[in-house]
Order: C-alpha cells, then structure tokens, then sequence
C-alpha cells in the first residue's frame, strides 16, 4: 500500500496540538473527570500530574480515542476525538504503562508489524534507524521474550514512533525502568520534542516532571487544581524562613502543597 500523505498528519495549523474543554466523564456512580479544561502547545511537552484514581488514565484514553467523554469536547491535532477518531489515531502514538510488545516476535518483526498498520513502504529503514537510536540493533533479530524489561520498555517506545507522529502520549513510560534506563528515556523524550513533537506525559515521579515538563497539570479527584510552568507552580508555595542556603520548592513540595489545600477546602 501507498504511505499516507503528509497532509493527513498535519491538519492542525495552530500552535494548539491538544485542546479540552469541560471534558466529563463518569463509570456509573463515579465522577472520574468534572468539566476538566486544558490545552497543550505544538512541540512542547506537558505531564498530568495526580494521585492513583485522579484520572489521568482516563483522559489519555479519551483523547488517543480509547473512550468516549459524556460531554465536553477535545482536539488533537485539530481533530475532534469523536467525530474525527479516525485522523486523531493517524496522528498520534499511545505507550501505556505496560508494553505493547509481541514476545513471541522478534524485535524487528515487532517493528515491521506497526510499519505495516501504518501503510509505510520503507519499513526496513524506519526499523533499522529506530533500533540503532534505541541501542537495540544486536537484538533485532531476538524473539522479545528474552528481552529484559529495560530492553522491552525501550523497543516499546521505538514503535511508538513509526510514522512520525506529531502527539506522542506517554502513560508513566519510566515505569520499571533502572536509573539509567530513566535517564535514557529522559534524553529521548527532550529529543522528541526538539524535534517538534508534542510530548503528553503521565507520571508518578515528580522529578521526573520538574526536569522535563514544560507545563504541568495536576487532576485531583477529576478536577485541574493548577496548571502552569513549574517556575510560577513555585510561587505558589508558601514563603520560608530565611535560611543560610536559600532553597527552591521541589515540585513534590508543591504537589503536595497544593493537594493538602484542596482537602481542607
């Protein structure tokens, strides 16, 4: 099959590559997501940001058109991901907190199988070129069941970029990973965005989000409490004492900060 053109991947012309307003969702009786608003800029990279249940899972799946929202609206690239699910998921890569890998494949043959669903002619190329960036290139031709995990993590995410995506959704990619697998993902994720692609990302680690993020969100019980660059996240925090040592809030502090003044509300 002929690749896709261009033009299907490159429909938002804005400086907006992510757009929500009042998204809601509920399962039942629960109320995960409550008029939730925010926006991501082209090229940047944003991390959500909140406690297990908040619902950050939730509105990735919204926007990679996992789930519907029961109301409110939301743009990725332009396109809305209800009416126009098909164009978002052409734009977009999705890698969860588990890997999305093939074990009884190789590493290649994992590679091939996305090049495939994304209509590219070139795929040997792409695959090649992907596996060197990951250090993957003396596995390719390893069935990914003897893999280790920091090696899956890492074959995981060079799929995820196939085709070049302009939105990449990275649900906690550094789950799992050693100090110096982190540290690695950490360069690729600022590579990425160098490059112009939008980085959405989820994690638990905060200083991962305070050494990567751009903007930072953070949900509570379905909610945007704070959205903001970490710099004005700080004033936020409430002023200290005069120290010999003068110390900056680490984004942790804040969080917590924050959270603990939503509770007494």
């Amino acid at each position: 099959m002929p690749e896709q053109p261009s033009t299907s991947l490159t429909h938002n012309a804005s400086s907006v590559a992510i757009s929500v307003r009042d998204l809601t969702k509920s399962f039942g009786a629960v109320h995960v997501l409550d008029k939730v608003s925010f926006e991501v800029a082209a090229g940047s990279i944003f991390a959500l940001l909140g406690e297990n249940g908040a619902g950050k899972t939730t509105t990735i799946k919204i926007l990679a058109t996992l789930l519907k929202p029961d109301s409110g609206t939301a743009e990725v690239n332009g396109f809305d991901v209800v009416t126009q699910a098909g164009q978002v998921r052409r734009s977009i890569s999705l890698t969860g907190q588990f890997t999305a890998v093939d074990e009884i494949l190789t590493g290649r043959e994992n590679m091939r199988m996305i090049a495939r669903l994304r209509h590219l002619t070139n795929w040997r190329q792409v695959a090649d070129d992907l596996l060197a960036r990951f250090g993957l290139t003396d596995a390719a031709d390893r069935r990914v069941g003897t893999y280790s995990g920091g090696m899956q993590r890492r074959l995981d995410l060079a799929m995820s970029l196939i085709g070049t995506p302009p939105v990449i959704f990275l649900d906690e990619p550094t789950t799992g990973l050693d100090p110096q697998g982190r540290l690695d993902m950490w360069r690729t994720i600022t590579d990425l965005a160098d490059q112009g692609t939008t980085v959405f990302l989820t994690t638990q680690y905060l200083d991962e989000a305070e050494h990567l993020a751009d903007h930072v969100a953070i949900l509570h019980q379905g909610t945007i409490i704070a959205h903001d660059t970490v710099e004005n996240l700080k004033k936020l925090f409430p002023a200290t004492t005069t120290e010999l040592v003068e110390k900056q809030p680490s984004l942790e502090e804040i969080f917590l900060h924050i959270i603990a003044g939503e509770e007494k509300k």
